[in-house]
């Protein structure tokens, strides 16, 4: 019976330390938002380092919020072999920066 339960115990902790040793990204299996994510999580993509992870953050601040995620070759130190190691690791979500209304245009609703 000792036995047994240390082998069931030694199962389990296996499984726990192999599940510590995976990273959070690839646990969750969730996309990095380009239109919301930080520095830190652009870093943490492969073949992306802090100085392209800043230059995704300008090209945002500067361009407005990515519309797909093919925009993304349009950032500096982004080719197209880069890019397709990231298409299926990236996402184009978050809120999205309303346009500027037109400048003689009316408020919706109202007449006159």
């Amino acid at each position: 019976m000792t036995k047994r339960l240390l082998c069931m115990y030694g199962v389990w902790a296996m499984a726990v330390l192999s599940l510590l040793a995976v990273p959070a990204t690839a646990q969750t299996n969730a996309k990095v938002d380009l239109n919301t994510a930080t520095q830190e999580q652009l870093d943490s993509l492969p073949g992306i380092g802090p100085e392209t992870a800043k230059r995704i953050l300008e090209y945002r601040a500067t361009n407005g919020n990515f519309k797909r995620i093919e925009d993304l070759m349009n950032v500096k130190g982004i080719g197209e072999k880069k890019f397709l190691k990231l298409k299926d690791l990236v996402a184009v979500g978050g809120a999205a920066k309303p346009a500027a209304p037109a400048p003689n245009a009316k408020p919706e609703g109202k007449t006159g």
